[in-house]
């Protein structure tokens, strides 16, 4: 075991584990943010995935130990039920979600895009999201979210 200091959601966090641990295991068994959801494993769904330094990671494949002294944003880091963050509300509003498994991924990702490019067209959100699964096929409704949060 090892300490593994993480800065997540703003805040100091000291994780007590074994050094490889996935980043995503740090985050939703150590530190109880269950926004980034286990999906494959393997870094091909992007249900974990979360921002470090303001590029979408995917926290299952990312070891914890190695995003020390980085900047790491989880969809809890967004805002809350009471009050949602501009994506997460625009996700409400348009009713994006159906299962909402996949939707941690598509938010988080959404919110790196966002931040690099203010007004993507319709091609690049769907490029950007496209390494994301959703096996509801709500991806228009996905794509309408992200560019009503554009708007709001």
């Amino acid at each position: 075991m090892a300490q593994i200091n993480l800065k997540v959601n703003g805040k100091a966090r000291a994780v007590d584990a074994d050094q490889d641990i996935p980043l995503l295991y740090a985050l939703r068994d150590n530190l109880g943010l269950n926004g980034p959801k286990f999906g494959c494993g393997k870094g091909q769904c992007g249900a974990c995935t979360v921002i470090v330094n303001g590029q979408a990671t995917r926290s299952c494949i990312t070891p914890a130990a190695s995003v020390q002294g980085k900047a790491v944003t989880t969809l809890e880091g967004l805002g809350s039920s009471a009050k949602p963050g501009k994506l997460q509300q625009a996700f409400m509003d348009t009713q994006a979600v159906q299962c909402g498994y996949c939707i941690n991924g598509m938010i988080m990702t959404a919110t790196a895009l966002l931040a690099q490019n203010k007004n993507p067209s319709d091609q690049q959100i769907s490029e950007a999201l496209a390494g994301n699964l959703c096996r509801c096929g709500t991806h228009q409704r996905i794509v309408a979210a992200v560019k009503r949060a554009i708007t709001a």
